[in-house]
C-alpha cells in the first residue's frame, strides 16, 4: 500500500468512477483500474463494486478511503513540521471560485499576496451545480463555493472555512412598477417574468422559496448563469432577477430591492481537502481570503 494507490481510491470515490478519477489524477483509466486491482489484492477484500455502468466503493472500500484521508493529513503534517524551519511558506496554490466571487476576490487576493515571495497563485473560475463543488477539491487546493440559506451542510470529509454571507436582492429595471420601493415581498412578485440560473445552481432554491411563499409558480423566461448578463437584461426591461448584493456589478437602470418574508441569501465558503488544508502555503492563502471577506463584511456593515 502506498500514498498513490490510496489517493486513487479517494479519487474514485469522490469522482464516482474510474474514467473521472483518471482525468483528475492525470492517469489512464487502465492505470487506475490496475491500481485498484492491486490494492484489492493487497487488502484481501473487494473494495469496489459495479452499479449499472458506474463503480462505487464497498463498505470495506469506504472504510479504507476514510483511513486514507487520515494518512494524507498525517503526511502533510509531517511536511509542515519540516517547513517550520523555513522562514516562510513556499509553493503553488490552486484556487477556484464561481464567477461573481472571482470578480470580487481574485484581484485583491493577487494584490494581497503580491509581496509574498515564494507563493504562486493559479486561479480559475469554476461555476458548477451546488452538488459538484466538493468534487472540485480534487483539482484545486482552495474552492470558493456558495450555497443558499437553509441548504444542507457540505459533505463530511471537506473542510469548510466561512467567508461571508451575501444577501440576494430582487433586481428590477428603472421603469418597473416596483422600482420605487425600498423592499418587496414574495407576494408582490407573483406573475413576474424571471431571469434565473439553471436548475441545481445555488440561487435556484431561493426562487423556489419565493414561489412557495407567493403561492404561484414562477414564470421563468430565461435561464442565465452570468449575473452580468442577467443584470443587462433586467436593465433593458426583459424581466426581473435575484442577484447577489455585493458581487453583482452595479449597472445604471437597475434597482436592487431587498426581499422580505423568506431567507434570501447565500453563504460564500472556502472548501478544502483536509490534507491540503495542512499545507502552510495553503493556510496563508486562506488567511488572505478570510481577511478580504472581513473587509467585505465591514463595508456592507
Amino acid at each position: 500500500m502506498d500514498l498513490r494507490t490510496l489517493e486513487t481510491l479517494r479519487a474514485v470515490r469522490s469522482r464516482g468512477g474510474v474514467t473521472a478519477a483518471a482525468a483528475v489524477l492525470h492517469l489512464t483509466p487502465s492505470a487506475v483500474s490496475q491500481q485498484l486491482a492491486a490494492l484489492t489484492t493487497e487488502m484481501g477484500v473487494p473494495l469496489t463494486e459495479r452499479v449499472g455502468r458506474g463503480l462505487r466503493l464497498t463498505p470495506a472500500g469506504e472504510a479504507l478511503a476514510d483511513a486514507a484521508v487520515d494518512v494524507a493529513v498525517a503526511v502533510e503534517r509531517a511536511r509542515v513540521a519540516c517547513q517550520e524551519f523555513h522562514d516562510r511558506p513556499v509553493g503553488t496554490v490552486r484556487v477556484s471560485a464561481f464567477q461573481s466571487a472571482a470578480q470580487l476576490l481574485f484581484p485583491p487576493l493577487l494584490g494581497a499576496l503580491a509581496t509574498a515571495e515564494g507563493i504562486t497563485l493559479e486561479l480559475a473560475d469554476e461555476d458548477v451545480a451546488l452538488a459538484d463543488f466538493p468534487a472540485l477539491t480534487d483539482r484545486f487546493d482552495v474552492v470558493v463555493a456558495h450555497r443558499p440559506d437553509g441548504a444542507a451542510d457540505w459533505p463530511a470529509g471537506v473542510r469548510v472555512v466561512p467567508l461571508f454571507r451575501e444577501p440576494l436582492d430582487v433586481a428590477v429595471g428603472a421603469a418597473h412598477r416596483l422600482a420605487g420601493r425600498t423592499a418587496v415581498t414574495p407576494e408582490e412578485l407573483a406573475g413576474e417574468e424571471w431571469i434565473t440560473v439553471r436548475e441545481g445552481f445555488p440561487v435556484a432554491p431561493v426562487l423556489a422559496a419565493v414561489a412557495a411563499r407567493s403561492g404561484a409558480a414562477p414564470h421563468i423566461a430565461h435561464r442565465i448563469n452570468d449575473f452580468t448578463v442577467a443584470s443587462a437584461m433586467v436593465a433593458a426591461g426583459h424581466g426581473i432577477s435575484l442577484l447577489p448584493r455585493h458581487t453583482t456589478s452595479r449597472r445604471p437602470g437597475v434597482r436592487m430591492l431587498p426581499l422580505t418574508g423568506v431567507p434570501a441569501g447565500r453563504r460564500v465558503e472556502a472548501l478544502l481537502r483536509p490534507d491540503r488544508a495542512e499545507r502552510r502555503v495553503v493556510a496563508r492563502v486562506v488567511d488572505a481570503l478570510t481577511a478580504l471577506a472581513a473587509e467585505i463584511d465591514r463595508a456592507a456593515g
